[in-house]
Parts: structure tokens; sequence; C-alpha cells
């Protein structure tokens, strides 16, 4: 049996797959993979500030205010004042319903790939996965 140090890199594995497959569904709404996770983000937590996406998703602040801004431009997204000079983001009636292509098209290949090996989503590992990214982020509270 392989030790736990070689979770990081199987997961990684599951990660590069997965935008390999569904690179051209994204290429289609002109978003990349981080693009994505930004609007999945904010259709979870309505008025999150880019700040808090940021931290959610772990990635550069600067990046996610290039994708946000990116966002903006094709009415995916809108941005509101928040408390003090916040600006939190909300999703656009066009962004809702490319939020809904995004479940979609990562709920297929989370499906699939489920089925190809028999692993439920109820199965231990998925909870403890989830555990473990829980420990690393917070829910986009400041």
């Amino acid at each position: 049996m392989k030790n736990i140090g070689y979770l990081a890199q199987d997961i990684s594995i599951l990660h590069r797959q997965y935008y390999k497959d569904t690179k051209e569904q994204f290429d289609q709404l002109k978003l990349n993979p981080t693009a994505a996770c930004i609007l999945l983000s904010i259709g979870d937590y309505p008025e999150i500030s880019q700040n808090q996406v940021a931290r959610l998703l772990v990635v550069d602040k600067g990046l996610a205010t290039r994708e946000i801004n990116k966002m903006q431009k094709l009415d995916y997204l809108s941005k509101v004042d928040g408390a003090g000079k916040t600006k939190n983001l909300l999703l656009t009636e066009t962004g809702h319903k490319v939020v809904d292509k995004i479940q979609h098209i990562r709920i297929d290949w989370w499906e699939a790939r489920f089925s190809e090996t028999g692993i439920s989503a109820d199965s231990p590992l998925v909870n403890a996965i989830e555990t473990v990214v829980a420990g690393i982020t917070d829910s986009g509270e400041e």
C-alpha cells in the first residue's frame, strides 16, 4: 500500500484529468477552470466578496480579480457595494444559467468516474477529503 503522501499526487491526477476532459465544454462557456470555480462559489455564497472568493478557493487575489473582471464583461456576474470599500459579487441571470451548466459538467464527470470504480458519493473517502479541505479553507466569511 502507498503511503498517505501519494494522496496529493492522486488528487492532482484527478484534478488534471477533470480539466482535460471538460476543457472543450468550459471553452464553449468562455471559462477556464478557475473562473468556473469562482462562479460556483458566488452561486453558493451570494454577495461574497472578491477577497472571500480568493480565500475560499485558495487562489491569488490578483488572479481572482482578473477572472472576476472577465466574467463581469461576459455578463456572468455583477459587483455591488458591500461594507466599506468592499465589493460583493452577484450572479446575473446569464450567470445563473452558466452555473447550472457548470454544475452539470462537474456532476456528470464525477458520476462517470464513480460508476466506473464502484465508489459512491457517500464513501468515507469523500467525507475525509471534505474534512481536510474544510480545515484549509473557510466558508468565505470574513
